[in-house]
């Protein structure tokens, strides 16, 4: 018999443990492939995957907390709350896509519901710029296709000089 303090299903927790952004390169990668957007309480970066990589790993998140944000202990508590407040909504992260937040010192004080709402609408934010990049990616996927297609008239040229 369940008791009625406890859930009829067990709390899913996801984990960040695959999704994280760890070497310097990934995050010099994804720098160089993007612009820098502001956000009232940090700054992020959205870069498309490597080929090699986009398959295997889906979408990768990556958390900076320089010294200029405070001690050791107040970084790892502002990197600790922004993990939370992702893991709560990973299925909003664009797939395919690299992702890094540069948060402002003000993310340590901040009240965690309004850190979690500036989150969400970040990965608002980055999922439309996704689907503008993908959307962009593919235009000009099927340019190239189209201009290395011979024509018609330049296929009966070529053969009308042989």
């Amino acid at each position: 018999m369940k008791s009625p303090a406890m859930p009829a299903e067990p709390d899913k927790r996801q984990s960040m443990a695959g999704a994280r952004l760890r070497k310097h390169a990934d995050y010099q990668r994804a720098y160089a492939a993007s612009r820098k957007k502001q956000s009232t309480s940090m700054s992020w970066f959205l870069a498309p995957q490597p080929l090699e990589v986009a398959g295997a790993a889906g979408s990768r998140i990556g958390l900076t907390a320089g010294k200029v944000l405070g001690k050791a202990h107040e970084r790892n508590r502002i990197k600790r709350r922004m993990r939370e407040a992702l893991r709560r909504h990973l299925e909003i992260v664009p797939e395919g896509f690299d992702l890094i937040l540069h948060p402002r010192r003000t993310v340590l004080t901040m009240e965690f519901a309004k850190l979690e709402a500036e989150i969400v609408r970040i990965l608002h934010q980055a999922r439309t710029e996704a689907a503008r990049l993908q959307q962009a990616g593919t235009e000009a996927a099927r340019m190239t296709q189209k201009a290395a297609l011979p024509t018609a008239s330049a296929s009966v040229a070529a053969k009308a000089a042989l």
